[in-house]
């Protein structure tokens, strides 16, 4: 099945990105952001200007200041290291809620100003109540870390109305991404929703909270997880009107030069580092394999039976990019105005 899908896809593939170029280059770019990071305005180690300085310094083009149920100014910050189609920070909060000691996040992108937990009587309303109120502050709604604490389940997540956004991926030693016991992996309760026709995009964070000290796989460390997002302006509102068009991969290692997806197929192309090895899976419905294909190209022609396919890249060292799902036929719900 690989070398016939390879030979298949190939010229397709090169035809594709010639004209994807041609035709998209001016008009988009792709941004490097991560939305969930700590300062000392919550329980970060660093304040909030050294924290903006590493993002900065280390390639990426957007930032939000996620303190929990605090809202950093980012005005003064945005003065002195903003720069146009550079680098801007997003105006964000962790709001920090629970039920029965369950712990439930929601994280707000470009906010008004700061949404107080708003609880409720089940796990279900409590995010639900959350993800109405950063709406109702004109803020973009994601999901964080849902088996942190085992809190949130892939049929709470479902149910959840006007959100378009979770983490696939946490870099926080604690949240448990792989799932575990009998629970299922955060990728697995991704494609147990997407199997429901539930529109669910995956984003890829750090949690960072520790920016001084030792780098180690027991610290909430930055640069582990990141988005990177197909915008045509680096500003808040472009960004955020991306993402939630699904027009964007999660990373934790691996570069996508581009990819796209149309109803006959679903193709990548991948940024090689040196000596590495890369693997993409193409994943349909369930999180059923539909193809495996190694190398720096990977093409996966639809046979029209497909709910919905999604790639998922991994490298030979164990980082991996995810793409959105595509569905040939796309879920009709639509996301409602505050």
């Amino acid at each position: 099945m690989k070398n016939q899908t390879k030979r298949f896809c190939a010229l397709s593939l090169f035809a594709s990105l010639l004209l994807f170029a041609a035709t998209h280059a001016r008009q988009k770019s792709w941004y490097k952001g991560n939305t969930h990071a700590h300062t000392i305005n919550s329980d970060g180690d660093t304040s909030p200007d050294e924290v903006v300085r590493w993002y900065k310094e280390h390639g990426y083009n957007f930032l939000v200041l996620s303190d929990h149920n605090f809202v950093t100014e980012i005005e003064g910050l945005n003065s002195i290291f903003g720069a146009k189609e550079k680098f801007i920070l997003i105006k964000g909060e962790e709001v920090t809620d629970d039920f029965k000691d369950k712990p439930i996040h929601v994280n707000g992108l470009n906010i008004r100003q700061v949404v107080p937990p708003q609880h409720g009587p089940g796990i279900l309303e409590t995010i639900q109540n959350n993800v109405n109120a950063i709406r109702y502050a004109g803020g973009v709604p994601h999901i964080n870390h849902p088996n942190f604490g085992w809190a949130i389940t892939a049929e709470q997540l479902r149910l959840v109305q006007n959100d378009r956004l979770f983490e696939i991926f946490n870099g926080h030693p604690r949240v448990h991404n792989a799932g575990g016991g009998g629970s299922p992996s955060l990728e697995e309760m991704w494609d147990l929703i997407l199997s429901t026709d539930k529109l669910l995009f995956g984003i890829a964070v750090d949690d960072a909270h520790h920016f001084k000290g030792e780098f180690a796989p027991d610290r909430s460390n930055p640069g582990r997880g990141w988005v990177m997002v197909h915008a045509s302006e680096l500003t808040a509102i472009g960004i955020l009107a991306a993402m939630e068009n699904g027009d964007f991969y999660a990373s934790t290692g691996v570069t996508l030069s581009d990819y796209s997806a149309t109803n006959e197929e679903m193709q990548l192309k991948i940024e090689e580092q040196p000596s590495f090895k890369y693997t993409t899976y193409f994943m349909g419905d369930g999180g059923k394999l539909l193809a495996a294909l190694d190398g720096p190209t990977a093409c996966y022609r639809l046979s029209g039976e497909e709910k919905y396919v999604r790639a998922r890249v991994q490298d030979s060292m164990g980082h991996i990019a995810w793409t959105q799902p595509f569905y040939p036929k796309p879920p009709t719900a639509t996301l409602q105005s505050q």
